[in-house]
Protein backbone atom coordinates (compact mmCIF):
# COMPACT_ATOMS: atom_id res chain seq x y z
CA UNK A 1 0.00 0.00 0.00
CA UNK A 2 1.20 3.67 -1.04
CA UNK A 3 2.50 6.00 2.01
CA UNK A 4 -0.03 8.63 0.52
CA UNK A 5 -2.87 5.87 1.05
CA UNK A 6 -2.03 4.76 4.38
CA UNK A 7 -1.96 8.39 5.47
CA UNK A 8 -5.53 8.56 4.20
CA UNK A 9 -6.98 5.24 6.17
CA UNK A 10 -5.32 7.01 9.07
CA UNK A 11 -6.70 10.25 8.98
CA UNK A 12 -10.05 9.16 7.67
CA UNK A 13 -9.97 6.81 11.00
CA UNK A 14 -8.73 9.57 13.09
CA UNK A 15 -11.73 11.33 11.99
CA UNK A 16 -13.89 8.91 12.38
CA UNK A 17 -12.99 8.06 16.15
CA UNK A 18 -13.06 12.01 16.85
CA UNK A 19 -16.88 11.79 16.08
CA UNK A 20 -17.60 8.66 17.57
CA UNK A 21 -15.75 9.84 20.89
CA UNK A 22 -17.53 13.29 20.70
CA UNK A 23 -20.71 11.50 20.45
CA UNK A 24 -20.50 9.21 23.56
CA UNK A 25 -18.52 11.64 25.92
CA UNK A 26 -20.83 14.77 25.62
CA UNK A 27 -24.61 15.78 25.85
CA UNK A 28 -26.47 16.27 22.58
CA UNK A 29 -27.26 20.04 24.14
CA UNK A 30 -25.32 23.40 23.14
CA UNK A 31 -22.55 22.77 25.42
CA UNK A 32 -21.18 19.92 23.57
CA UNK A 33 -19.92 22.13 20.48
CA UNK A 34 -17.05 24.48 20.90
CA UNK A 35 -17.46 28.16 21.86
CA UNK A 36 -17.42 30.12 18.48
CA UNK A 37 -15.82 33.22 19.98
CA UNK A 38 -13.01 32.54 21.98
CA UNK A 39 -9.45 33.04 21.30
CA UNK A 40 -7.48 30.65 21.41
CA UNK A 41 -3.69 29.11 21.81
CA UNK A 42 -2.50 25.58 21.21
CA UNK A 43 1.14 23.66 21.05
CA UNK A 44 1.67 20.40 19.87
CA UNK A 45 3.74 17.99 17.79
CA UNK A 46 3.83 17.57 13.87
CA UNK A 47 4.80 14.27 12.83
CA UNK A 48 5.40 14.61 8.48
CA UNK A 49 5.82 11.89 5.83
CA UNK A 50 8.38 13.18 2.71
CA UNK A 51 6.35 13.11 -0.69
CA UNK A 52 7.40 13.84 -3.76
CA UNK A 53 11.35 14.24 -5.16
CA UNK A 54 11.85 15.00 -1.18
CA UNK A 55 10.68 11.66 -0.23
CA UNK A 56 13.96 9.94 -2.40
CA UNK A 57 16.35 12.04 0.05
CA UNK A 58 14.24 12.51 3.25
CA UNK A 59 12.37 9.47 4.99
CA UNK A 60 9.91 11.57 7.73
CA UNK A 61 9.91 14.89 9.57
CA UNK A 62 9.33 15.07 13.41
CA UNK A 63 8.87 18.95 15.30
CA UNK A 64 5.93 20.60 16.96
CA UNK A 65 4.08 24.37 16.26
CA UNK A 66 2.25 26.93 18.48
CA UNK A 67 -0.61 28.27 16.73
CA UNK A 68 -3.41 31.70 17.60
CA UNK A 69 -6.97 31.18 16.52
CA UNK A 70 -8.06 34.57 16.72
CA UNK A 71 -12.25 35.16 15.99
CA UNK A 72 -13.48 37.25 13.38
CA UNK A 73 -16.89 36.26 12.54
CA UNK A 74 -19.23 33.35 13.44
CA UNK A 75 -17.48 30.04 13.14
CA UNK A 76 -14.52 31.71 11.31
CA UNK A 77 -10.83 32.49 12.34
CA UNK A 78 -7.46 34.43 11.80
CA UNK A 79 -4.95 31.87 12.27
CA UNK A 80 -0.91 32.50 13.44
CA UNK A 81 1.49 29.58 13.48
CA UNK A 82 5.18 28.98 14.65
CA UNK A 83 7.02 25.81 14.05
CA UNK A 84 10.02 23.85 14.05
CA UNK A 85 10.69 20.34 12.13
CA UNK A 86 13.45 18.24 11.72
CA UNK A 87 13.82 16.19 8.14
CA UNK A 88 15.65 13.53 8.90
CA UNK A 89 17.27 12.32 5.63
CA UNK A 90 18.15 8.94 4.33
CA UNK A 91 21.67 6.99 4.67
CA UNK A 92 21.61 7.11 0.93
CA UNK A 93 19.65 10.66 0.28
CA UNK A 94 20.72 11.61 -3.63
CA UNK A 95 22.28 14.17 -5.47
CA UNK A 96 19.19 16.85 -5.41
CA UNK A 97 19.10 17.63 -1.71
CA UNK A 98 22.33 17.59 0.71
CA UNK A 99 23.05 14.69 2.95
CA UNK A 100 21.84 15.75 5.56
CA UNK A 101 18.81 17.06 8.07
CA UNK A 102 16.86 20.18 7.64
CA UNK A 103 16.19 22.27 10.13
CA UNK A 104 13.12 24.03 8.93
CA UNK A 105 11.20 26.85 10.44
CA UNK A 106 7.54 27.95 8.86
CA UNK A 107 5.93 31.27 10.07
CA UNK A 108 2.56 31.14 8.45
CA UNK A 109 -1.14 32.77 8.48
CA UNK A 110 -4.49 32.70 7.68
CA UNK A 111 -7.88 31.51 7.87
CA UNK A 112 -9.44 28.57 9.64
CA UNK A 113 -13.09 27.84 8.84
CA UNK A 114 -15.64 25.67 11.39
CA UNK A 115 -18.77 23.50 10.54
CA UNK A 116 -20.54 20.65 11.99
CA UNK A 117 -21.18 22.50 15.55
CA UNK A 118 -17.71 24.12 15.37
CA UNK A 119 -16.21 20.68 15.76
CA UNK A 120 -14.98 19.91 12.23
CA UNK A 121 -12.54 22.34 10.36
CA UNK A 122 -11.22 23.56 7.10
CA UNK A 123 -7.56 25.67 7.49
CA UNK A 124 -5.53 27.37 5.04
CA UNK A 125 -2.34 29.35 5.76
CA UNK A 126 0.50 30.51 3.50
CA UNK A 127 3.88 32.29 4.47
CA UNK A 128 7.98 31.70 4.47
CA UNK A 129 9.86 28.44 5.92
CA UNK A 130 13.40 29.41 7.18
CA UNK A 131 15.94 26.98 7.06
CA UNK A 132 18.18 26.89 9.77
CA UNK A 133 21.18 25.09 8.77
CA UNK A 134 21.17 26.43 5.34
CA UNK A 135 24.71 26.74 5.32
CA UNK A 136 25.44 23.39 6.00
CA UNK A 137 22.58 22.16 3.50
CA UNK A 138 24.66 24.15 0.54
CA UNK A 139 21.44 26.48 0.00
CA UNK A 140 21.42 29.32 -1.91
CA UNK A 141 18.37 30.94 -0.31
CA UNK A 142 18.25 31.00 3.84
CA UNK A 143 13.81 30.82 3.04
CA UNK A 144 11.15 30.00 1.17
CA UNK A 145 7.55 30.76 0.15
CA UNK A 146 5.21 27.86 2.28
CA UNK A 147 1.56 27.40 1.72
CA UNK A 148 -0.70 24.47 3.82
CA UNK A 149 -4.49 23.84 3.39
CA UNK A 150 -5.17 21.90 6.76
CA UNK A 151 -8.54 19.37 7.90
CA UNK A 152 -9.53 18.77 11.76
CA UNK A 153 -11.40 18.23 14.22
CA UNK A 154 -11.38 20.23 17.65
CA UNK A 155 -12.15 17.58 20.72
CA UNK A 156 -13.86 19.08 23.67
CA UNK A 157 -11.87 17.61 26.79
CA UNK A 158 -13.35 20.81 29.43
CA UNK A 159 -14.83 24.10 29.03
CA UNK A 160 -12.28 25.93 27.07
CA UNK A 161 -9.76 22.52 27.08
CA UNK A 162 -9.41 20.96 23.34
CA UNK A 163 -7.28 18.66 21.38
CA UNK A 164 -7.09 19.85 17.87
CA UNK A 165 -6.15 17.10 15.69
CA UNK A 166 -5.41 18.48 11.75
CA UNK A 167 -4.28 16.63 8.93
CA UNK A 168 -2.46 18.37 6.53
CA UNK A 169 -0.21 19.12 3.11
CA UNK A 170 2.48 21.39 3.28
CA UNK A 171 4.86 22.45 0.41
CA UNK A 172 7.92 24.99 0.60
CA UNK A 173 9.58 26.03 -2.83
CA UNK A 174 13.16 24.61 -3.37
CA UNK A 175 15.82 26.27 -1.50
CA UNK A 176 18.59 25.34 -3.94
CA UNK A 177 18.20 27.32 -7.50
CA UNK A 178 19.94 24.41 -9.13
CA UNK A 179 17.00 22.44 -9.17
CA UNK A 180 16.60 20.73 -5.18
CA UNK A 181 13.11 20.47 -5.74
CA UNK A 182 10.45 21.43 -3.51
CA UNK A 183 9.96 20.44 0.18
CA UNK A 184 6.72 18.97 0.33
CA UNK A 185 5.16 16.58 3.29
CA UNK A 186 1.89 15.09 4.73
CA UNK A 187 1.92 15.20 8.10
CA UNK A 188 -0.48 15.26 11.44
CA UNK A 189 -0.46 17.88 14.17
CA UNK A 190 -1.74 16.56 17.52
CA UNK A 191 -2.29 20.19 19.67
CA UNK A 192 -3.55 20.71 22.80
CA UNK A 193 -5.84 23.94 22.67
CA UNK A 194 -7.02 26.40 25.17
CA UNK A 195 -9.38 29.22 24.89
CA UNK A 196 -9.20 32.61 26.64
Amino acid sequence: MKTTRKIGVVATLLVTFAFASQAQTTAPASGSSSNDNEFRLSAGPEFGLPIGNFSNAYSWTFGGSIQADIPIVHSLYAVVNFGYKDAFVKTNSGENFPNRNLQLIPAKGGLKYFFLDNLVYVQGTAGVTFLGNHSDAGADKTSAFTYSPQVGVLLKLAPKNYIDAGFYFQQTQSFWNDGGGNVSTLGLRLAYTFGL
